[in-house]
């Protein structure tokens, strides 16, 4: 039986405005905090573990920077049901999700890695029976258009996309990428709930997604 998910991506302390839909797994393709404080994240953590979804899966963002300076403090995602995944998978009822922060090298943010070999080496570590990947950046040409049009998306992570060819892609990143699209077999969705001046107002994304 398919599992239904729904979406949401840099909601940036935000969260609280956000109208969920009920699902069997909620996804947060991460920037979910605004300045990275430690403070933020409790309020927020609160919150998340706290939503009625059997299932939650979260990955973090660029503007998640405790997260990076303070591994540990992923420990507080550690509830029944909730998984936080830093270049790593979950099974859920027999679909499997892998989930990884790193996006290109932009001025001096968290989870960022220089373009080509170094983010290359991460995405070479999704599985290639993975049906549901979550990365916080998306890849080039699909929901990475800016507001000037250039894209910003990560020509590694397309590449890497084609070989394992999931189901289902859920990055953010981009706020103003916010929407889906298809490249090969894969529906790509950038789950964006803030728009380009910050405000959470791009609805939660729902999608089907049949076990592997």
């Amino acid at each position: 039986m398919a599992l239904t998910c729904v979406a949401i991506s840099d909601t940036h302390c935000r969260h609280g405005e956000v109208e969920l839909p009920l699902a069997d797994v909620l996804i947060h393709a991460g920037d979910f905090l605004s300045r990275g404080h430690e403070q933020e994240l409790r309020l927020f953590v609160d919150w998340f573990v706290s939503r009625p979804h059997r299932h939650k899966i979260i990955i973090a963002g660029n503007h998640d920077r405790c997260l990076q300076h303070r591994p540990a403090l992923a420990e507080a995602f550690d509830r029944p049901g909730t998984h936080y995944l830093l270049d790593s998978g979950v099974s859920v009822e027999g679909v499997s999700f892998w989930g990884s922060p790193w996006t290109p090298e932009f001025f001096n943010w968290a989870f960022m890695l220089p373009r080509g070999e170094a983010l290359a080496a991460k995405w070479a570590l999704i599985p290639e029976d993975t049906a549901v990947v979550i990365t916080h950046g998306p890849p080039h040409g699909v929901g990475d258009r800016c507001y000037d049009g250039r894209h910003a998306g990560c020509k590694a992570l397309a590449a890497r996309l084609a070989v394992v060819e999931p189901q289902v892609h859920v990055c953010g990143h981009i706020h103003e990428g916010y929407g889906a699209g298809v490249v090969g077999s894969t529906t790509v969705i950038n789950a964006s709930t803030c728009d380009r001046r910050y405000r959470p107002i791009n609805p939660p994304v729902v999608f089907e997604v049949e076990p592997t």
